[in-house]
């Protein structure tokens, strides 16, 4: 019996766990296959702007969505939320605990770390521009690290053997990681944190659009609803 070509979705990180156990569900229910690409927003922003995407399906923020609806790459029928994810603070397992209570200890705190360690994909976007409103960019520059992705924060933070190094990521990625060594420390101050709502939808160039909307009813579905609350996404 010849398996049926995969349905090819392309996500961002932060929901990644929520979308592969959607897509697993329904190969489950179907027997249909899938492959999922993981990507920064901006890189899916490229992409899907530059009809390179490559995937029946898209999971990205969901402005980025709107804007890929608007253009015409996106079925505008089919955008719909899947949830919102938390930006978050992560430390090494066993590090010195630095205190986010408060925007004022939070900043200490990042005065006082060996290193600051966000990524280049939107959650990393917004830290910068965070740290910029601080006025603690020109401060910390000596001691920030960029790096490429939501997992490579974890990463470096493991890698790293001093104890006041200090990472940021989305809930979902910092916990997806935990297996690393890494703890989330919780939610940024409140005054100064962050949620954004990711939302799926079916590509206009998909080669299988019957196929793929049936799993992107089912993430948007009330069973998928719980699969996503599951991974983290509120």
């Amino acid at each position: 019996m010849i398996e049926p070509p995969a349905i090819r979705i392309l996500s961002a990180g932060a929901p990644i766990t929520g979308v592969r156990n959607c897509a697993e569900a329904n190969a489950t229910a179907s027997g249909q296959p899938f492959e999922i690409e993981r990507a920064t927003s901006p890189l899916i922003k490229e992409r899907v702007s530059s009809g390179t995407a490559e995937a029946e399906i898209v999971v990205a923020p969901l402005a980025a969505m709107e804007e890929f609806a608007s253009a015409g790459h996106v079925e505008p029928q089919t955008v719909s939320a899947i949830g919102s994810i938390t930006l978050g603070v992560v430390i090494r397992e066993g590090a010195r605990e630095p205190d986010i209570s408060s925007v004022e200890s939070f900043t200490r705190s990042l005065l006082e770390a060996d290193s600051v360690i966000y990524n280049q994909a939107s959650s990393g976007q917004y830290i910068a521009a965070m740290l910029d409103k601080l006025e603690l960019t020109d401060k910390l520059a000596a001691k920030t690290i960029v790096v490429a992705n939501g997992a490579a924060v974890m990463e470096r933070l493991v890698e790293d053997a001093r104890l006041d190094d200090i990472g940021f990521g989305q809930i979902t990625e910092i916990r997806r990681h935990d297996h690393l060594g890494t703890r989330l420390l919780g939610p940024l101050p409140k005054a100064i944190g962050r949620e954004t709502p990711y939302a799926v939808g079916l590509l206009t160039s998909a080669s299988r659009p019957e196929i793929a909307r049936r799993l992107v009813d089912l993430m948007v579905s009330s069973a998928g609803k719980r699969i996503f609350v599951a991974s983290g996404v509120v």
